[in-house]
């Protein structure tokens, strides 16, 4: 007996049932039994064959609700810093060539390289024959000038006694004339006036005279002051206490004049190395943050010292060729330990917030245009905020805009979150630990 082939209700063919059902039968009660046993089989595969199909469609509705977890941070209040490290330069305090001012030849020199001076000390003399001979025709001068002084005095003296008899003489006469008209010739009368007016202009010019002598007195005395003072300058001194860092003449050399010369061979450099400057060459993006009063982290590779500071000065301009703005630092030397020309390993804090909202640096996502972070909001969906960020510190930054304290921020794996997805946030471990790191290192 010929069979067609079952099939499911989407058109799929069972298989050949002549492979599990003998076709001859030899009675009609068989053949129903087998019948009603392939129809059973048949409803056994499909029942399962659709629970199978049921039962994957549940399971794959189930992932796709399900929502994915997402470690978030909250934006909290921490201090913040940001630092420079850079490498300084311990510069002298002060220093110094010192020349000649007049030439001469070194008659002996005290100092050499090494030796530490104090304020006032004779590092060399210097021998001016010429100038002495100047100097003694400048006290002569000063006596000259004295001697016209004490002769105008007496001139003046002289021209006065002459006047006042002259004039005595005169009165005389024109009283005499007076009393009795015509008994004194109006001729002696005048020449009376007039040798009385002489004498007047004598004492008049005696006086200028010894003014002039006065005059000429003060410039004797200055020139002698002159030649005192650059004869002072034969005797060359420290300005400052510090060290002789340079010899440059010995005994014998002959020094030029350092006003006159400006190839002028200096005698000797010094140095005050008691305080010195750290010099720090600030890069141009952070030269308007960094201010006076700054701290500074100071570590001398060469001594192993580990000093701290903060900011004296600065130029408050730009080296136009490495465009940076030198600051210095004043470091205390008063063991002589550190020596111009050292390195140190300079930490300048040159931002500070002390309650800055902050994230960690792994929830920021920048872009070419903006910086955005993916916020999670009440409903627990995903959102894309952007943010203006400040201060940037080691493991944290500052936010300026964008976001408000509490808010929940995805932190970690950015790229596996999109807007509008739907998400389980569980706080990040790793942000804590973080955050408590930033409260301990204040």
């Amino acid at each position: 007996m010929q069979r067609t082939r079952p099939t499911t209700n989407i058109g799929e063919p069972l298989g050949d049932i002549k492979d599990w059902i003998t076709v001859k039968m030899p009675k009609r009660s068989s053949f129903m039994a087998v019948e009603v046993a392939a129809l059973g089989l048949l409803t056994v595969w499909l029942a399962g064959a659709t629970a199978c199909g049921h039962s994957g469609e549940t399971s794959s509705s189930v992932s796709a609700d399900a929502p994915a977890r997402a470690a978030v941070v909250q934006l909290r209040r921490t201090p913040l810093s940001n630092t420079l490290s850079i490498a300084g330069e311990f510069l002298p305090y002060q220093e110094v060539e010192l020349h000649a001012k007049v030439a001469g030849y070194v008659q002996k020199i005290n100092v050499d390289i090494g030796d530490r001076v104090h304020k006032g000390d004779v590092l060399a003399i210097l021998e001016i024959p010429e100038l002495e001979a100047q100097l003694q025709a400048a006290r002569a001068g000063v006596r000259h000038s004295q001697e016209e002084i004490t002769r105008a005095q007496n001139e003046v003296s002289r021209a006065e006694a002459d006047h006042a008899s002259i004039h005595a003489g005169a009165v005389r006469l024109k009283q005499a004339s007076e009393t009795r008209p015509g008994l004194i010739a109006e001729q002696e009368l005048d020449d009376a006036t007039a040798k009385d007016r002489s004498a007047e202009a004598q004492v008049d010019a005696a006086k200028s005279a010894l003014a002039a002598s006065r005059q000429q007195l003060e410039v004797s005395h200055a020139d002698q002051q002159h030649y005192a003072a650059l004869s002072e300058y034969s005797r060359i001194t420290a300005p400052f206490d510090g060290v002789v860092t340079w010899r440059y003449a010995d005994t014998g050399s002959l020094i030029q004049a350092g006003t006159s010369n400006t190839s002028s061979m200096p005698v000797v450099k010094l140095s005050e190395v008691k305080v010195l400057r750290l010099r720090i060459p600030v890069p141009e993006s952070l030269a308007a943050s960094v201010h006076d009063g700054e701290l500074v982290d100071i570590r001398v590779k060469a001594t192993g010292e580990h000093l701290s500071g903060k900011v004296i000065r600065s130029t408050d301009s730009l080296d136009r060729s490495t465009r940076t703005m030198q600051v210095e630092v004043d470091v205390p030397n008063p063991h002589y330990k550190l020596t111009p020309g050292m390195y140190a390993d300079v930490v300048l804090r040159v931002q500070n917030d002390p309650n800055a909202l902050t994230l960690p640096l792994q929830a920021i996502n920048r872009g070419p245009e903006k910086t955005t972070v993916f916020l999670v909001n009440s409903q627990n969906h995903v959102e894309e905020r952007e943010i203006h960020t400040g201060i940037e510190g080691s493991d944290r930054i500052q936010v300026l805009s964008g976001l408000q304290e509490g808010d929940r921020v995805i932190v970690g794996n950015l790229g596996a979150y999109r807007p509008g997805q739907h998400v389980d946030p569980k706080m990040s471990a790793m942000a804590d630990q973080g955050y408590s790191a930033e409260k301990g290192a204040q």
